[in-house]
């Protein structure tokens, strides 16, 4: 088929991109072809189908992963969701984008893209770092909400490779861990770009600029003579089409995540793009793990391109690597739907031990590097990210934590400071970690009456009582079972009420050894009616958490 004529034809099958609007000729020649086809295999795109999905072991072995949450929204190195918040007349990002930049109407998040060069990015080293602290999967954003694909797209022109640093991010990613021996993961999050862009065709209420609009209303025909006359803004911001009831405010955004309560309607076409755009994403780099940052699937349930997405992604692993090896994360899923890929919690922990892996998705500081949050020192401590990494652990998830990457690739001296620490404690604690499941409850002590319930995707994350030393996590390894002490007893005694000889948990079973990870002595101990007692030795072996190594009980 020639060429126009497929254009000609493309045009007349699928709808405008958005209600009431016009597919524009630009639109047409960025589509180069008929896309992407679905690989063929046992799981068809519904619900029902991808019920039959089994976690693989390597995720659920894995336990830590270390997640490098960067695209060209850390080049202004001011946190999240900068690329919507510097529309946002007053607010703190829009007064800093216009004393560093200038006003959006002028220098919109288009040419915050072409600032960005990534020129201090060595993956190599920052991956083998991650590595050496534990990691076991290492994960590299695609593309964020900012709709810019960080790898060589075929779909989608707004892409590092054409722009920016002018670098394949998720090739060398990719390529880096692979080096270092570690599973490969992407997170997609661009689904919501006509929803998260609306603010960019705002304008001033007051002031110099009041009434001009910002630079999301611009077009390929208005770049003649610009650094971007061969790349169509709408391309990238998306606002072709009827805006969202009340986008005029500023959160409403979140009422609409799940494409409910009036948000812009989408048309085929967009979301054809898509999925061409995923699938080429998942055949270029073969990621072991995709996370998507939508409720469910991407674009669910205006359309099944997250659907055939997921049904593409687990048929292609069987196709290509013999079997089901692949996990995709999805966030606020219902029960039916948990069972279709690994849930995944934002900034949260579970209450109890789930009946599936899932995973805990936190960070130590912003998601996108903030350089006030570094110069305040108000990143988590080490303390709280293996306090975290336990207790999900023990209730049969995973961690992935985000290390946030600056503008130029690199990592702050505070960043390293931490991953180094968490380095120190695994070389010492990670057997019971590793390959480990739940026991038969995942923990006792004063924090677990303290808890606080999960918000949407998560959101209860440090909302409960610290934990203490007598606060305890058990993992199982085989015949071993694990207790993490949540801190250290000092003189006193450690006790573990769910180990005395008369407890259920136990069935009468006596211990018949107890030892101390990274402590090569012997420890005293006694498993009384309703306690195991055991005596520490002087120092601790390692900060924050200690482990007691049990066996005979199980």
């Amino acid at each position: 088929m020639k060429r126009r004529t497929m254009i000609r034809q493309l045009s007349m099958a699928v709808p405008a991109l958005y209600m009431g609007s016009q597919l524009s000729p630009e639109w047409l020649t960025a589509f180069p072809g008929p896309g992407e086809p679905m690989a063929k295999g046992p799981f068809a795109p519904d619900w029902k189908s991808l019920q039959q999905y089994q976690v693989p072991d390597w995720f659920r072995d894995a336990k830590f992963g270390i997640w490098a949450h960067w695209g060209a929204q850390c080049q202004p190195e001011y946190g999240d969701w900068y690329a919507r918040s510097m529309y946002i007349e007053g607010s703190r990002v829009y007064k800093y984008h216009v004393e560093k930049y200038g006003h959006p109407s002028k220098f919109g998040f288009k040419d915050v893209i072409n600032e960005w060069k990534a020129d201090k990015w060595d993956p190599e080293e920052l991956v083998a770092l991650y590595k050496n602290a534990g990691a076991a999967y290492f994960m590299a954003m695609a593309n964020h909400h900012d709709n810019f694909d960080n790898y060589n797209s075929k779909y989608h022109r707004w892409n590092s490779v054409n722009l920016g640093p002018k670098k394949d991010i998720i090739g060398g990613w990719a390529k880096a861990a692979k080096n270092n021996n570690l599973r490969f993961g992407v997170s997609v999050h661009a689904a919501h770009a006509p929803i998260f862009y609306e603010q960019s065709r705002n304008a001033d209420k007051s002031g110099d600029f009041a009434g001009i609009q910002y630079d999301g209303v611009l077009n390929k025909k208005q770049g003649k003579g610009t650094w971007w006359e061969k790349f169509d803004p709408q391309d990238l911001y998306e606002q072709r089409g009827e805006r969202s009831v009340g986008s005029e405010k500023e959160n409403h955004i979140h009422n609409q995540w799940g494409w409910e309560n009036g948000a812009t309607k989408l048309s085929k076409a967009y979301c054809e793009k898509f999925y061409n755009r995923t699938v080429d994403l998942i055949n270029k780099y073969d990621p072991d793990l995709i996370y998507f940052d939508d409720t469910a699937l991407p674009l669910w349930p205006v359309s099944d391109a997250g659907l055939r997405i997921a049904a593409h992604y687990y048929n292609r692993s069987i196709s290509k690597r013999g079997k089901l090896d692949v996990v995709i994360n999805g966030k606020i899923l219902n029960e039916e739907q948990r069972k279709c890929m690994v849930w995944d919690i934002e900034k949260g922990q579970s209450n109890t031990i789930e009946p599936l892996p899932w995973q805990t998705d936190t960070c130590i500081g912003s998601w996108h590097y903030d350089r006030p949050r570094y110069e305040q020192k108000k990143y988590k401590t080490t303390k709280s990210v293996i306090h975290a990494l336990a207790d999900v652990v023990s209730k049969n998830g995973n961690l992935m934590l985000n290390i946030p990457v600056r503008g130029d690739g690199s990592i702050d001296d505070l960043e390293r400071k931490i991953v180094e620490e968490i380095s120190v404690w695994m070389k010492v604690n990670s057997e019971a970690i590793y390959g480990t499941r739940p026991w038969t409850v995942f923990g006792e002590g004063p924090a677990i009456k303290d808890v606080a319930p999960l918000s949407a995707q998560g959101f209860n994350e440090g909302k409960g009582k610290p934990f203490t030393a007598e606060d305890i996590r058990f993992t199982v390894k085989g015949n071993v079972l694990y207790a993490f002490l949540m801190g250290w007893p000092g003189e006193n005694e450690a006790r573990i009420e769910s180990l005395g000889y008369i407890s259920k948990l136990t069935n009468g079973k006596k211990i018949g050894r107890v030892s101390l990870l990274g402590y090569k002595g012997e420890l005293v101990w006694q498993q009384l009616a309703d306690y195991l007692g055991v005596k520490m030795p002087l120092t601790a072996p390692c900060d924050h958490a200690v482990v007691l190594k049990i066996e005979g009980v199980l």
